[in-house]
C-alpha cells in the first residue's frame, strides 16, 4: 500500500463574498461557508486518495468571526489522517479585507471523506505518512479522537433506532 505524506493533499481556494452569498446582516451565510469547505475539502481527499470520493460526515462549524460582503475567503486544506476507506480532511477558513489587507480566522472544519471504486463501492486508500513531524503527529492525534468521537455518536445513535 502507497504511503504519502500531507503536503500531496494541500489545497487552497478563494472566493469573495458576493451579495447573493448575504442574509439581510450582509455576512456570508453559513451554510455557504459550510459548502465552500466542502469543494475544497474533497480537493484534498481526492488529490489524496487518487479517487473518487464522497463526503462522509463535517464534524461542527463554529463561526468566530462574522464575513462581511466584498470580503475574500481564503480556504485552506490538507489530509490530517487516513484509516482503510476513509480519511479527514481539515479545513482552515480566514477571511481578508481587501482594502485594509487584514485577515482573521473565522473557522475550521473536519470532514470525512470515503473513497470509492467506479462502481460506488469504498475503497483502500494510501495511508499518511506523519514521520516524525511533529505538526503532522499532533493533526493525525486529535483526528484519531475526533474519530472515536464520531464513531461512539453513530453507535449511539444505531442503538436508538
Amino acid at each position: 500500500m502507497q504511503r504519502f505524506t500531507p503536503p500531496i493533499s494541500q489545497a487552497q481556494m478563494s472566493q469573495i463574498v458576493l451579495p447573493t452569498h448575504t442574509n439581510n446582516h450582509g455576512t456570508v451565510f453559513g451554510g455557504q461557508i459550510a459548502a465552500w469547505c466542502d469543494i475544497c475539502a474533497s480537493i484534498s481527499a481526492r488529490r489524496f486518495s487518487q479517487k473518487p470520493v464522497v463526503t462522509a460526515s463535517m464534524d461542527q462549524l463554529h463561526f468566530l468571526q462574522p464575513v462581511q460582503q466584498g470580503m475574500i475567503v481564503v480556504f485552506r486544506s490538507q489530509v490530517n489522517a487516513t484509516w482503510r476507506t476513509s480519511m479527514e480532511v481539515g479545513v482552515r477558513v480566514d477571511a481578508e479585507d481587501p482594502e485594509s489587507g487584514k485577515s482573521v480566522h473565522c473557522c475550521t472544519a473536519y470532514l470525512t471523506f470515503v473513497a470509492l471504486t467506479a462502481e460506488g463501492n469504498p475503497t483502500p486508500i494510501p495511508q499518511l505518512e506523519t514521520g516524525e513531524d511533529v505538526e503532522w503527529v499532533r493533526r493525525a492525534t486529535q483526528a484519531n479522537e475526533r474519530r472515536e468521537v464520531r464513531l461512539q455518536m453513530r453507535s449511539h445513535r444505531r442503538g436508538r433506532s
